[in-house]
């Protein structure tokens, strides 16, 4: 993702000369074409994350379009105030990407687990968060968020994902992706842990169910649209993350489906899958801490196919 990400930078900038990149003393290989071409366009703040956003933020107010980019939980949580009060209050358009979102970095520690970014800007009026699924969603989230008027989170993951797409598809910001089409359960997934979806619903194809697989990589603003739709068609919709459960996609769907069901009552049921409330104390890679969190996609097919067993009891009235 990380390597789609230069790539497209590169491409954009060819055409917009206003695009400018601040770097937190991270990606310095990777952003040496960049450099090269563009040697007045880059900045490195340094290990300085909350003054980049800052940096960019007058930027911006200048008339560039500024992209800071660094590790995903030191570009938000560490620089909550900044993009409050510095970019979120004064609509400023200012990108702000973060590489190795969720697990990504997982081996490095407790200090690079990101599972609370979401969460904490999804908070920040103005503020649109987008999580692309592979390096081709990459490249359309960029495109994307160029041509916003307000801020942009674009959450990454680190390297070597499998591509979903074949190519770069349509990406519009607030509109999903579907990927895989199915009739009984719909799987929205968010970020680099679409593999996992994808997995869990050949497993659930395996037992018979017909599950859709969508790409909604677009966490604020929701695409409420498909999510009508969604609620009336299946018998369950589940919500796969690679972030905390409390504030999540999951907790944004659930906000918008308590806001409807006063005005029509929904089929479906749902289901939201993410990391539980608790650290992880123990070292590890991304595959070993999302089995640690049941984020794999044979953790995530046993959690779908008990909450499945129990609303088909719950309809033929047996006690469980």
């Amino acid at each position: 993702m990380r390597n789609a990400f230069a790539d497209e930078l590169l491409s954009q900038s060819s055409i917009n000369e206003n695009i400018v990149l601040v770097s937190a003393d991270i990606g310095n290989r990777l952003f040496n074409p960049f450099k090269e071409l563009y040697p007045h366009r880059f900045y490195n703040a340094g290990v300085a994350e909350a003054n980049s956003i800052g940096v960019a933020a007058g930027l911006s107010m200048g008339g560039l379009k500024p992209i800071v980019y660094t590790i995903a939980t030191f570009v938000t949580a560490r620089c909550f105030e900044q993009i409050k009060v510095d970019v979120c209050y004064n609509d400023n358009p200012v990108i702000i990407v973060g590489v190795g979102g969720g697990f990504s970095y997982a081996g490095n520690g407790a200090t690079h687990h990101s599972f609370e970014d979401i969460a904490i800007l999804r908070t920040l009026p103005n503020m649109k968060i987008v999580c692309p699924a592979d390096a081709n969603e990459v490249r359309g989230a960029l495109k994307a968020a160029l041509n916003q008027n307000s801020p942009v989170y674009i959450r990454l993951g680190k390297k070597n994902e499998p591509l979903i797409h074949k190519n770069v598809p349509e990406f519009k910001i607030g509109q999903s992706i579907t990927v895989r089409n199915g009739e009984e359960i719909a799987i929205l997934s968010t970020g680099n842990i679409m593999p996992e979806a994808l997995r869990t619903a050949e497993l659930l194809e395996d037992e018979g169910i017909s599950t859709e697989v969508v790409s909604f990589h677009t966490v604020k603003p929701l695409d409420k649209v498909y999510l009508n739709h969604a609620f009336e068609k299946f018998k369950l919709v589940v919500t796969v993350e690679e972030h905390g459960l409390a504030g999540g996609f999951g907790s944004a769907v659930a906000e918008w489906k308590s806001s409807q069901e006063l005005k029509k009552p929904q089929r479906a049921k749902l289901l939201s899958l993410g990391a539980e409330d608790i650290f992880m104390h123990i070292g590890g890679d991304q595959s070993f801490a999302r089995n640690y969190f049941g984020l794999d996609a044979e953790s995530i097919c046993i959690k779908i196919q008990k909450t499945y067993e129990k609303m088909y009891l719950a309809e033929l009235g047996v006690n469980q």
